[in-house]
């Protein structure tokens, strides 16, 4: 569970990123999921986006697959949203604050 600090820092840098998911028409499935883990492993934050046609909500898209990935939303807004999962062995995130 992240902290107002960690999430603000986070969103902060999340500013930058570029969407590198979509979800469309078929949802979240679970080779999406998958792919999504893979890409949380390697970048440890990264932003989505939920298709109109989808019939998700950018809230229970974001809850979803962080779910299934066991990462942390770090901020629904709109039709995007941002994922945080922290990489044990190889840390690509610094200066993260501290949490409790």
């Amino acid at each position: 569970m992240l902290t107002s600090k960690q999430r603000a820092y986070l969103r902060g840098i999340a500013s930058t990123y570029e969407t590198i998911f979509q979800i469309g028409k078929g949802g979240v499935t679970e080779a999406m999921c998958k792919d999504i883990g893979e890409a949380l492993r390697k970048r440890e934050l990264i932003k989505l986006r939920v298709l109109e046609n989808s019939g998700w909500t950018a809230r229970e898209a974001a809850d979803a697959v962080a779910e299934q990935t066991g990462a942390d939303v770090v901020q629904v807004i709109g039709s995007k949203f941002v994922l945080y999962k922290r990489n044990e062995k190889d840390p690509v995130i610094e200066g993260i604050p501290k949490g409790k």
